[in-house]
């Protein structure tokens, strides 16, 4: 994809999608720093596993709850902060493994519930990219995620660098050696270079498009949460996110011609069952665009095809080219994705 120029609208959320390779290569060397943290997990024996996060982190908090469902076999919820902040409530949390997932650690809901779980009884962990935040002084553990500065509003390096550090992280309580992410840098790189040319056509086949789909099936149903907030948050588009179960129970009524459908299909389980749900919006005359590794097998328009990968690290490879796709069709538009209207890089919420 052309670099655009210094000045030039979208540069810094360009120049951060074309870090990841690097940041990600970096992280996944930290797999015993982090270790210790599950150590200490593995030690507590949790009975199961809560998860506080608010937009960007919120989907990875998604990720990471399958993660613990899947690969622990331990129940996983996330948490409603305003529970908490606005009525009050105080469960018992004994025994229990709260994770908190915030970029900057800084919003003031988050560090409240933390605070108050840690109060409550849970082994509470900070997943953040601000090592001195307020948020990891509250926390009993604390996770650095290392994706360095990140100027750009819309979350990408500190997105799949935090993905990256929750698969650490619940890999190592189960005792793992981080084998499935060993080449991530250069899967990363793949990812986004093997899709430069797609992805640009993909921008012109979908610029004017005004109402988009996305969706996927068990991890990757978080990937299409993120692909629809950045779509919505870059290019202002009205991006609805749906699990490929939830879309056939009922808002697969609302595709048409009209609509474009962002498929989310890595090979594995969830891939699999995808493939009735792009036929699905396919004979309703929707524009299907497939994006995983399993894409090739999927009855779609078009598709941006990802180097094979475990199922559960695939999420980390699938956001890399959707990030592009939003940061171009942003730009055909005429929009600058570095200052999206109305929005802050920290958002604060209570």
């Amino acid at each position: 994809m052309t670099e655009h120029l210094p000045g030039a609208a979208g540069q810094s959320m360009s120049a951060e999608i074309a870090a990841q390779p690097e940041v990600l290569a970096a992280s996944a060397l930290r797999h015993s720093e982090i270790a210790e943290v599950a150590r200490v997990v593995s030690a507590r024996r949790p009975r199961f596993a809560l998860l506080a996060a608010r937009g960007s982190s919120d989907h990875a908090a998604t990720y990471a709850k399958y993660l613990i469902e899947v690969l622990l076999q331990l129940p996983a919820g996330l948490v409603s902060p305003s529970a908490t902040t606005l009525y009050g409530a105080r469960p018992d949390l004994s025994d229990v493994l709260v994770i908190s997932v915030s970029q900057s650690g800084g919003s003031p809901d988050l560090v409240e519930v933390t605070e108050v779980a840690r109060g409550q009884g849970a082994l509470t962990v900070a997943v953040t990219n601000t090592p001195d935040s307020p948020l990891n002084a509250v926390a009993e553990l604390a996770v650095d995620i290392g994706a360095g500065p990140e100027v750009a509003v819309a979350a990408t390096k500190t997105y799949t660098a935090t993905l990256l550090s929750l698969y650490l992280l619940i890999d190592a309580v189960r005792g793992g050696k981080a084998e499935a992410v060993r080449d991530i840098g250069a899967l990363a790189a793949s990812a986004l270079d093997d899709t430069e040319e797609q992805v640009a056509e993909s921008v012109r086949r979908l610029r004017f498009v005004e109402r988009v789909l996305t969706t996927g099936r068990g991890y990757s149903s978080a990937s299409a949460s993120e692909a629809a907030l950045k779509l919505a948050e870059t290019s202002y588009l009205a991006a609805r996110a749906y699990s490929g179960a939830d879309l056939l129970h009922g808002p697969v009524a609302a595709v048409d011609e009209e609509t474009a459908v962002l498929a989310v299909t890595s090979k594995g389980n969830g891939g699999a069952a995808m493939v009735d749900v792009v036929k699905a919006v396919r004979e309703r005359g929707a524009d299907v665009l497939a994006v995983g590794s399993a894409a090739g097998e999927m009855d779609a328009s078009s598709r941006l095809m990802l180097p094979d990968s475990s199922e559960e690290v695939a999420p980390i490879l699938e956001i890399l080219p959707l990030q592009r796709l939003a940061l171009g069709l942003a730009l055909a538009r005429g929009g600058d994705p570095d200052n999206p209207r109305g929005l802050r890089k920290v958002t604060k919420t209570r």
